[in-house]
Parts: C-alpha cells; structure tokens; sequence
C-alpha cells in the first residue's frame, strides 16, 4: 500500500488547503507528501512539513502528480477544486478524476471529503520494513514481494532496504521521526539485533520476519519455523505485542546472545559462502572443526560484585535463545523476560568431553532443567564483565565484533515484541 499523498489546490482554495494542513499536520507528516510548487511553497512555510514540490501547475507540476499515482506510488489525492471560478491555466480535476478511477486511488476534492480521508488514514497502521536483501538463500525480490503481499491490505508498509553502508539503526531512527506503529526487521539476527537495539526504550513494537541462517530470535519467541515469512506475517498482524529483555554487550545491541571462545570461532568459520552451500548446516560443520583445535583459556568473571576463575572452552551469555543454541543451555532454559542473563561456561578439555557436554545440554534444553556436570557451570546475573587470558573472540548475535573483555548488561523489559500469545516452551521450539 503506498504512503505517498498528493496535495493539490485552485488558486483560491489555497489558503483552505494550508489551514486543512495545519489542523491534521500531525497525521500528515506520518506519510510522504507532494503537491504542485505554490501550493507545496505555502504548507511547507506554514507548517514545517516536509514536501516534495512538483512543478508549477501550468507548467506540467499537475501532470507529475499524475505520473505519481499512474506509477502506484499514491495512497490518496486532496485537490481541493474551484468549481465556479477556476482559471483555464490551472490543474483540470478531470485528469484526476480518470486517472484516480482506473488506478482505484482516492480523490477528495472538497474539505468534507478530505476530513473523511484523514479519519480513515488515522485509523490505519503505518509499519516500516528494514529488509536486508543479501539475507538467506532465498530470492530477495520475490521474499519482499510475498511480504508486501500479506501485509499491505491490512497497514501501509514503507520499505527501507539495508545498504553496505548505512547502519540499520539508522533507518530505524528515521521511522521513529516518521511516527511509526511499528518497525519489522526482515533479515538475520545480526539485522534484528541492529534494528532491536535501536527500539530499546521507544515503547515502539518490533515485528520479525526471519530470513537469516538461524534465525535463533524468531525461533526463541515461538515463531514457526515453518514457512517462515507467511506465519512471521501472521504473527504481526495478531498484533499481540510481549515485553521482553534487551542487553549490551560493550555498548552494541544485543537480544540474543554474546559467546566467547568456541561459538566466535564457529560462527567465524560459517562464512557467507559456506551458509550459502549449506544453510543451518553450516555451523554444525564449522562447529566440529573447531573442537578439532579449540583449547582452554584462562578467564576471569565479575559479576555484581563477585569473582570467578576457569578455565573455559566456551563462554554463553544469553539474553535470549531457542534450544537450537545448545551452548546456552547450562540452565535447561533461557528466560527472555526475567531481567537476567543466563551464563553458561563450558570447561570441557577434549572433543569427547565437548561432545558429551553438548548432548548433556541438548537433553537439559528439551526438559527444561539445568545440566549439572562438572564441565558446566551455569549462573544468572544483571551484568558482568569477562576477561580471558589470552584474549578471546567474541560473537554478539551471529557477528563477530572483536575480543575480550567484554562488558554485558541485560536491559530489563527494554523490547517490545510481536510475538505469538502463550509463553512457549523449549520442547515447542524444537518441534517448529
């Protein structure tokens, strides 16, 4: 659904249109706006909004708006019309009234009629889509248009496609200036992190759609993992909003997960191309010849006051994590609304013991109770801070960001969240 309106009027219905402006500018300047040069002149002077001014009427600013809604681009025409007096140099109603007919756009041409329009504009949601195109396997265009295609006949939805080099965080604070409903990330954790981070504290709901590799965050609130984006959609538009935890690590976003040691070297490992070849498999291999060369570190924990000394294979500090993250499972379950974080240290020394110690938290995330061997160790803790001797690689929500140390902070009830009603368990999880 397009979220562009064109703003339009005779010489003498222009001071009607700025002071219709005026009164509904706070709805208006969710939406981009256009209109022909004088008309576009003398709102934006009296309002402050922001709009596209086409050409003069006369000399063909009429027939731009025209090529607007020819091309899809317009929700809605206000062309406030002089019926009795308007001068042969000025826009012809009859252009729009054809054009708006056979592209089933709306017309308002007088002020009831464009009150009618605004009541019904504000009675509709406005979502922004961060879509990340170079996510998963699938072919972007057509995953977008499926997108719009479940969603627009129910909200208008404004794309915004992620670029090598503009931070999604950035396209999320322009959605925030343009008084979203709500902002959906489509892509893998690392975008919905990015997108998630810059939502802490809005009061601003996220919607999810997952097209990543793992797609752990969707898989942690319960969205399906079959037919990812149709039932992701589905979930948006139940409309139940949850609030959940947020975390830093060093500063960055993070809803998932920071691992330190083994995890950063698998994750490393998985590269682009190798997801491509392999999808989720991808980790299971890179994780395997890992535990060919993976040794112990020496490692220093403070959290909240208190010291702890290991020597660990893998450190997990999770905010949030589906069972699939076997090593964040020291505690049977990660609980992504309780203001805490779940750290799990793995100390096992050889690949056996790795392998053993993994199978130990597999079955401790399908019955939901903690492992207790003594090559786990599981606490749950507001913030720490994590050295290791030497220094470690670190992942934060499937990217790698640098080394140890590492300070994390769990921001309690910092998210909102479309998600599916019931709190679902590990044993759902595994079975989506």
């Amino acid at each position: 659904m397009p979220t562009t309106i064109a703003l339009i009027a005779h010489d003498s219905k222009k001071d009607a249109i700025v002071d219709f402006a005026k009164q509904h500018a706070p709805l208006l300047g969710r939406y981009r706006l256009i209109a022909t040069a004088a008309t576009g002149e003398r709102i934006q002077w009296a309002t402050g909004l922001q709009i596209e001014s086409m050409l003069p009427g006369p000399e063909g600013g009429d027939v731009q708006v025209a090529a607007e809604v020819v091309n899809g681009n317009v929700l809605a025409v206000i062309f406030l019309v002089d019926s009795l007096h308007a001068q042969s140099h000025e826009p012809d109603i009859q252009t729009f009234l054809r054009i708006c007919n056979v592209h089933n756009v709306i017309l308002a041409t007088n002020l009831a009629t464009a009150a009618t329009v605004i009541q019904s504009l504000a009675q509709t949601r406005i979502a922004h889509l961060i879509f990340n195109p170079v996510s998963g396997q699938g072919n972007p265009a057509q995953e977008l248009s499926l997108i719009q295609q479940l969603l627009e006949p129910h909200m208008q939805v404004v794309v915004h496609e992620t670029q090598p080099n503009v931070d999604p965080a950035t396209l999320v604070l322009e959605a925030i200036a343009a008084q979203a409903d709500l902002v959906i990330a489509s892509g893998g954790d690392g975008t919905i992190s990015a997108v998630a981070g810059a939502l802490v504290g809005t009061e601003i709901p996220l919607g999810i759609i997952p097209r990543g590799t793992a797609n752990a965050f969707a898989a942690a609130l319960g969205i399906p993992r079959l037919l990812p984006i149709r039932n992701a959609c589905q979930v948006i538009l139940g409309g139940n909003v949850r609030t959940v935890d947020a975390a830093t690590c060093n500063g960055l976003p993070m809803v998932l997960l920071a691992g330190v040691g083994y995890e950063a070297v698998t994750v490393e490992l998985a590269n682009r191309e190798m997801k491509d070849q392999w999808g989720v498999l991808a980790y299971l291999m890179a994780g395997w010849q890992t535990m060919d060369n993976q040794t112990l570190f020496e490692t220093e924990i403070e959290a909240e006051g208190t010291l702890y000394h290991f020597e660990a294979s893998a450190i997990t500090i999770a905010n949030a994590a589906p069972p699939t993250s076997i090593l964040a499972q020291g505690g049977g379950q990660v609980i992504f609304d309780d203001g805490l974080l779940d750290v799990t240290i793995s100390t096992a020394e050889t690949k056996l013991q790795g392998v053993t110690t993994m199978l130990r938290m597999m079955g401790a995330a399908l019955t939901g109770t903690g492992v207790e061997h003594q090559t786990v160790v599981h606490i749950r803790v507001k913030r720490l801070r994590v050295t290791a001797h030497p220094p470690q690689k670190v992942v934060v929500d499937g990217e790698i960001v640098g080394t140890t140390p590492i300070e994390v902070e769990c921001i309690p009830d910092g998210l909102k969240v479309l998600a599916p009603t019931a709190p679902i368990s590990n044993e759902a999880i595994a079975a989506t």
